[in-house]
């Protein structure tokens, strides 16, 4: 078989935008470039990937599975490109890290003091976000490496790795009416504002359990629009258990809230961007801190 990665490109990309023209504006190539590029794997592999009798090509059986196994060989391409510029590059001078504003505060500073030791010469800049913020800035390149909640599948150009896994918390304000009731129902929750998490480009936020709602970036904004009565909301029990909030915030049962409080947490970057010795030591460390976590609790 003779088949080549540009002809793996050409059809993933063509499942991907939903036809050959798409793929071709995608590309920066003529559709009959696309085309051709499919047919030739097509005569290549020995079957159809494609169902051409429609308005648009539809995936046949083969193609389906075909589809799988080229983005798979696609991502390994862009593995091994990465591993090799890191062997040309060598460490990094400087470092930039997008980290979502919620994620456990004294971990993750005691990491950047282990960074600090281990390479004093980093140039390192550290911005904050969240969610959707985070992903865009590591696509783009204006971050290095993200550390976010996850809440939805990436871009194909960006790798997530999990590191660990939080619940979610419903907390309220002592004074606030819900305060006094142990495991408000959907009901009761609906009878009062709800504070929800969005990202600061607006592309995406949590779901809203009470229709009376207000969206806002920030966890710990929320947070303190909570103390001052105006609402409930769900955060990340880390930060609802932070001492900073002792006796400011109640955490109720959430044991009537049908939906999955379990949030993800993990390190993103782009699959096709070398990496060196310094981020790679970042992603064992992270990883080893969460292990320990997790057993000790």
């Amino acid at each position: 078989m003779n088949w080549t990665l540009a002809q793996l490109e050409a059809f993933v990309l063509s499942v991907k935008c939903g036809s050959f023209s798409a793929a071709a504006r995608k590309l920066g190539r003529a559709q009959s470039r696309v085309s051709t590029a499919i047919s030739n794997l097509e005569a290549d592999l020995g079957f159809e990937l494609f169902d051409r009798t429609a308005k648009l090509p539809v995936l046949t059986q083969h193609g389906e599975d075909m589809f799988v196994e080229a983005q798979a060989v696609l991502e390994q391409c862009q593995r091994l490109q990465s591993r090799a510029l890191t062997v040309t590059t060598g460490e990094e001078i400087a470092l930039t890290i997008a980290m979502d504003e919620a994620v456990p505060i004294n971990t993750f500073e005691s990491l950047i003091e282990r960074v600090a030791q281990r390479f004093p010469l980093l140039k390192l800049t550290i911005i904050n976000g969240s969610q959707d913020d985070i992903a865009q800035w590591v696509d783009e390149g204006k971050a290095d490496m993200g550390i976010l909640f996850y809440v939805k599948s990436f871009s194909d150009s960006l790798e997530f790795m999990s590191i660990g896994q939080f619940y979610h918390s419903l907390i309220v304000s002592p004074k606030h009416p819900l305060s006094k009731i142990e495991s408000p129902t959907i009901d009761e929750l609906n009878q009062y504002r709800q504070l929800v998490i969005r990202d600061r480009v607006g592309k995406n936020q949590a779901k809203a359990l009470s229709a009376n709602h207000w969206y806002i970036d920030s966890y710990y904004y929320i947070t303190a629009l909570v103390i001052r009565g105006l609402g409930w909301a769900l955060v990340p029990d880390h930060l609802a258990n932070s001492e900073w909030y002792t006796d400011e915030v109640i955490e109720l049962s959430t044991e009537n809230i049908p939906d999955p409080l379990l949030v993800e947490m993990g390190v993103v970057n782009r699959r096709d961007r070398a990496y060196g010795p310094v981020m790679e030591w970042i992603f064992l460390e992270i990883e080893s801190m969460f292990k320990n976590r997790l057993k000790n609790e």
